[in-house]
């Protein structure tokens, strides 16, 4: 069968858009994955369905990182995605729609998206873990799904791909493991993050959630100032906002942008 799709992505952050709001494409497992593979497919760090609503928002959002497993939540998908969705609402500017992590509200600035994410979970400060090197400080934030967080020196000689995959594996966040990110303070209201996705089994260019964990942790440890600016591996900044009353964080925003790439068809078995 033959699947229309739309290339996007979120800060270099890319995904394959399917629109599913009638419900026919029922893909699996291993044709999510063979479609988010870079070499045989459309290549993608994940895909993104659009189903009808089922809980009172405009739409139901179903995110797959590239392995094929559904993911509760991502911040740079979550934009990519309220832009597909605002071109079957058109004139719309503001959506909500589903996830598994809860109630995401978009409200669109041009190319940029502004959209709320669910109020942090999880939340651990100066958590120590025992890598292959010796023993690591390690802080943790759940903002729709699991972040670990390093402060690092210098993220560009930070090894991502070794301690990334040693922190995503480890028996402390079995069995569904977490992502990681190294941030690096670059000012008084600015980080540089890289992160290690969980799904992806890697480093991408951008990850919406781990930027948001990413300050929120910057604020509590590096004394960061809201509103944070990111930078991300691929080159963005990304904005994210928060209030912390009584040590209780809420009111997480994201923003930044979620570009169109390409549209095309894909043929599936």
């Amino acid at each position: 069968m033959k699947i229309p799709f739309i290339k996007m992505n979120g800060a270099g952050n890319d995904f394959v858009m399917i629109d599913n709001r009638d419900l026919k494409t029922n893909l699996t497992k291993t044709q999510i994955e063979h479609i988010c593979e870079r070499h045989r497919g459309v290549g993608a760090d994940g895909l993104l369905a659009v189903e009808p609503a089922q809980k009172g928002g405009n739409y139901r959002f179903r995110y797959y990182n590239s392995d094929g497993g559904e993911a509760e939540m991502c911040g740079n998908g979550a934009r990519c995605f309220a832009r597909f969705a605002q071109r079957l609402s058109p004139g719309a500017n503001q959506l909500a729609f589903e996830t598994i992590a809860g109630m995401i509200h978009a409200i669109f600035e041009g190319t940029l998206v502004r959209l709320n994410l669910s109020d942090p979970k999880g939340f651990e400060l100066n958590k120590k873990i025992k890598l292959s090197d010796g023993e690591f400080l390690i802080h943790n934030c759940n903002t729709g799904v699991p972040h670990a967080v390093l402060i690092v020196d210098d993220a560009d000689k930070a090894y991502v791909g070794k301690y990334g995959a040693e922190i995503r594996y480890h028996a402390d966040y079995a069995p569904k493991g977490t992502n990681v990110n190294f941030v690096q303070k670059t000012g008084e209201d600015s980080i540089r993050v890289r992160t290690y996705e969980r799904g992806v089994e890697g480093e991408t260019l951008a990850c919406g959630t781990g930027v948001s964990a990413s300050a929120i942790v910057a604020h509590y440890v590096l004394g960061t100032k809201t509103p944070v600016k990111v930078k991300v591996q691929g080159g963005d900044t990304l904005e994210v906002d928060f209030t912390v009353e009584n040590e209780q964080i809420s009111r997480v925003f994201l923003k930044g942008p979620a570009d169109f790439t390409f549209s095309g068809e894909i043929e599936i078995e």
